[in-house]
């Protein structure tokens, strides 16, 4: 049975409702596929997620590349699929800035130079990354339509924590007008037991989950995720990794990277 597609003043109305206040610093992540039909489709929810922050409010999502073996160009470089098509199409909107580095993100608003100002952070998600902005700013994170898995913060807990587990990828970037192949070794796995942080935060009344357009919305503070996996992570640093009886090859490699056994 078709749905009608929600509204742009509707989606503001929703939003409200879960906790998104003007003047918030947002960052969204999202799947349009799980909240559509939107009015007006991936730009119809961006401009709702535009008029639920204001004028005084910040948007930001995801903008990195998955072209590794490209150099990065802030401009023209579109954002992989596997962002989802609301931060290609928020990425091509008028006033919206991008970070320099591959590991970008997107945002527009008064605090937008802010969240994407700074060279390749490494690791990608830490203190000095865009996520490590947000963070330090005091924002606000909205799963849309996605889960835990998603949420890029709690790589950057991982990294206060200390992990220690890492998986390394490569990166390209211009130096003096050459590419330049970049290794980058971060905190990595197949994320899905970042679920636990919904327990941790719904236990301690830190995470408003309601209707946003056709799916589900989750609204937390970045300060929050990051005090909750932090104190969880240095208690049991593999926490968010599967055990070996699991067959996960993502948390195989992650736990053979510190030398603890993956599946036998």
């Amino acid at each position: 049975m078709a749905r009608d597609p929600v509204t742009r003043e509707a989606l503001v109305a929703q939003l409200r409702d879960l906790g998104v206040m003007p003047g918030d610093l947002l960052l969204v992540h999202t799947s349009f596929r799980a909240v559509r039909p939107i009015a007006g489709g991936p730009e119809g929810l961006v401009l709702g997620l535009l008029d639920a922050v204001g004028r005084e409010g910040t948007l930001a999502m995801p903008g990195w590349t998955s072209e590794d073996d490209a150099i990065f160009d802030p401009a023209l470089t579109p954002c992989p699929a596997d962002l989802g098509i609301t931060a290609e199409t928020f990425r091509r909107m008028p006033g919206v800035e991008r970070s320099s580095h591959p590991m970008a993100f997107i945002a527009k608003g008064p605090l937008a130079a802010e969240v994407v100002s700074g060279d390749l952070p490494l690791p990608p998600h830490g203190p000095a990354s865009p996520v490590g902005h947000i963070h330090r700013l005091d924002g606000k994170i909205l799963l849309l339509g996605v889960g835990q898995d998603a949420n890029t913060t709690l790589h950057m807990a991982e990294s206060l924590a200390g992990v220690p587990y890492s998986s390394r990828s490569f990166l390209t970037i211009e130096r003096d007008g050459q590419p330049v192949r970049v290794a980058v070794d971060e905190p990595d796995h197949c994320c899905q037991r970042f679920s636990l942080a919904d327990d941790w935060l719904s236990a301690e009344g830190r995470i408003a989950i309601g209707p946003v357009g056709h799916g589900t919305g989750r609204l937390m503070r970045s300060r929050d995720v990051v005090e909750a996996a932090v104190m969880r992570l240095r208690v049991d640093p593999l926490v968010f990794l599967h055990g070996p009886e699991a067959g996960c090859e993502e948390c195989d490699a992650a736990r053979g990277s510190v030398g603890v056994g993956g599946a036998p």
